[in-house]
């Protein structure tokens, strides 16, 4: 038994996708409902890893001012205050983003503008669901 059917030379798939920026660098994220498996924003890991190294810092008394940490560090005062914010973060919320589950609207440049102190108010803010809202703050 033969076929007549001809197979033709090429073949066109959709994936439908778009390419958002992070951290400097191009991602490409599914639409919604698409499995994807989380992946951790380095950038954001990286400065919750400083936010909380500094806090440390500061705590143990090795620097008595964030201005003095700052000038072992050779950054500016202001930027070593507005990463060392991230620490007040809502605790769920450094989670996410470690595990790669933050929303897509929580990026570095978000958390370094203003977000509010209170975790209920931050995961509004921040455009994600409370993941246990009978948590206190």
């Amino acid at each position: 038994m033969t076929r007549n059917t001809s197979v033709p030379d090429t073949m066109t798939i959709h994936v439908p996708f778009r390419v958002v920026k992070r951290g400097g660098r191009k991602e490409m994220v599914l639409p919604q409902g698409a499995a994807q498996a989380p992946k951790p924003d380095n950038t954001l890991v990286k400065a919750l890893a400083r936010a909380f190294r500094w806090k440390r810092m500061l705590e143990s008394g090795d620097f008595v001012t964030v201005a003095e940490l700052a000038a072992r560090e050779g950054i500016a005062v202001s930027y070593l205050a507005r990463v060392l914010r991230l620490t007040q973060l809502a605790p769920d919320l450094v989670e996410a983003i470690l595990d790669g589950q933050q929303g897509p609207g929580v990026t570095l440049a978000r958390l370094m503008g203003s977000f509010p102190a209170p975790w209920t108010e931050q995961r509004i803010a921040l455009d994600r669901c409370a993941v246990n809202s009978t948590s206190a703050d």
